[in-house]
């Protein structure tokens, strides 16, 4: 098994883990635990690092994992989206505009918008 397949995998596990309620619950706990050790520990510099490093560390690996299952996500719903255009009566040159700049993915949207007014128009007009 490749290491891209690997970490998929392992990315695919934990964003659905954390995406629990369980998993917020047991969150909620730790916070929980560590607010009310404070006063046991004289809310020390060490009391607050614990708490901090803590969630530095789990924010910095969370945003790796959500940015890797978002671009799989949104690469699997271009793919489909782009059979449906290829099999349909759907104009092909709509294909992969998701690799054009955003002043061509906008005219794109432009061109759209104009050929559904023209289309609701005739539709108005033959009613």
């Amino acid at each position: 098994m490749t290491s891209s397949k690997i970490f998929s995998r392992i990315a695919n596990q934990v964003a659905h883990a954390a995406g629990t309620p369980v998993t917020f619950i047991v969150c909620c706990l730790i916070i929980l635990v560590w607010a009310v050790t404070g006063p046991f520990l004289g809310f020390s510099d060490t009391w607050q690092l614990i708490i901090n490093t803590g969630t530095t560390i789990v924010t910095f690996l969370m945003v790796f994992l959500i940015q890797n299952t978002q671009n799989r996500d949104g690469a699997a719903i271009q793919a489909k989206l782009d059979e449906l255009i290829r099999v349909s009566e759907g104009r092909n040159r709509f294909i992969g505009i998701e690799h054009l700049t955003e002043e061509e993915v906008e005219e794109f949207r432009l061109l759209c918008e104009k050929a559904a007014g023209r289309r609701d128009a005739r539709r108005n007009d033959a009613a």
